[in-house]
């Protein structure tokens, strides 16, 4: 039971001036009690919010896992305290995945600087890039996941200086060239064209070729929170054109909407967990295949998920939901496409 402060004589509200006449202020809500207090209320305080939050914030997540929908009829129907806002809910989960995700993106490479500078083949260390990562991949005292993940690495740089200046090619190759054909012709390039490739050109003047795809990759991932961000409203909204707009308001399907991707991002996030938790153990093939069979495991029902989700949810028969689902689905996938293209040529022009 938790314990409660005096409450101070003076009736007027610390807030808002308004008179208390009980515990807590009519008007805004705060408790009308002593502002300097002892260490032991305040850890007392302390216990107890951190209490509420880890029980709030499990029953959330074991919830959104295991139970597709429950959590957001449970918040619909008036019972919010005992979970996550939905906002925060969501607002953690991505802050915390793509954190991980680029931390554990830079792994490998971090890996590698420091396995060279621990004395792996020392004197190979003076040698061009390319000469002594190969040079340490055949090192038969670096541990095997070393060396695979030199391999790995060498294979990506190799890839990426094939590629040379065909990465992201819009169709010309200098500002010059564009000038030149809208000299002779203005009409024959469109102003958003003629932007698009201006800015290709800066990024390319800016990095060799062989660095492109490895920046390309790091603003993706550092843009796909926005993109997740402004997709939510319009998942949201197909939804909206799906169902009774009499029972069901836009903001319903908001925190339906605000949950699922919740789930999407959480799966992802335990995968990446597991499989580099994993990794760090032993490097046997065993240790791969569990790995491997628990992705597996992880993505089908993530894609399952959707369809017990949506038939609890909205309450319709089995047939219809599921047609709905497939409906859903497959406008989705289609809307998809054009955000991971406007993804990456969005990514590639604003490379840093």
């Amino acid at each position: 039971m938790a314990h409660k402060n005096p409450l101070r004589k003076d009736k007027t509200c610390l807030n808002c001036n308004y008179v208390v006449e009980q515990r807590f202020c009519p008007n805004c809500g705060q408790e009308n009690t002593d502002t300097r207090k002892t260490f032991y209320h305040l850890f007392v305080h302390f216990f107890e919010d951190l209490t509420h939050y880890e029980n709030a914030f499990w029953k959330t997540i074991r919830n959104l896992i295991l139970k597709p929908a429950a959590l957001t009829k449970e918040y619909l129907s008036g019972k919010r305290l005992s979970y996550l806002a939905p906002v925060r809910l969501y607002i953690f989960i991505s802050f915390v995945t793509f954190f991980m995700f680029n931390i554990l993106a830079n792994e490998e490479e971090q890996l590698i600087k420091n396995e060279a500078k621990a004395g792996i083949l020392k004197d190979t260390v003076k040698l061009p890039e390319e000469v002594w990562l190969e040079e340490i991949a055949k090192d038969k005292r670096a541990p095997k996941a070393v060396v695979d993940s030199l391999k790995h690495f060498i294979r990506q740089k190799k890839e990426g200086e094939i590629m040379e200046q065909d990465f992201m090619n819009f169709g010309y190759h200098s500002q010059a060239e564009m000038d030149s054909i809208r000299q002779k012709d203005p009409d024959a390039i469109n102003d958003f064209e003629y932007w698009i490739n201006k800015k290709s050109f800066e990024v390319k003047k800016r990095y060799p070729a062989s660095m492109l795809p490895e920046k390309f990759k790091q603003s993706v991932i550092q843009n796909i929170p926005k993109a997740l961000f402004l997709y939510m409203p319009i998942f949201a909204l197909v939804l909206w054109l799906f169902h009774n707009k009499k029972r069901w308001y836009y903001f319903d399907h908001g925190i339906f909407t605000l949950h699922y991707f919740s789930f999407l991002l959480l799966i992802n996030l335990i995968v990446l967990l597991v499989d580099s938790l994993l990794s760090s153990i032993s490097s046997h093939f065993l240790v791969d295949a569990v790995s491997g069979i628990f992705a597996l495991i992880a993505y089908l029902w993530m894609f399952y998920y959707f369809f017990p989700a949506h038939h609890r949810f909205f309450g319709e028969s089995r047939l219809i939901s599921f047609l709905k689902s497939m409906a859903l689905l497959f406008i989705n996938m289609i809307l998809i496409s054009f955000l991971l293209v406007f993804l990456f040529v969005y990514s590639f022009v604003n490379i840093h």
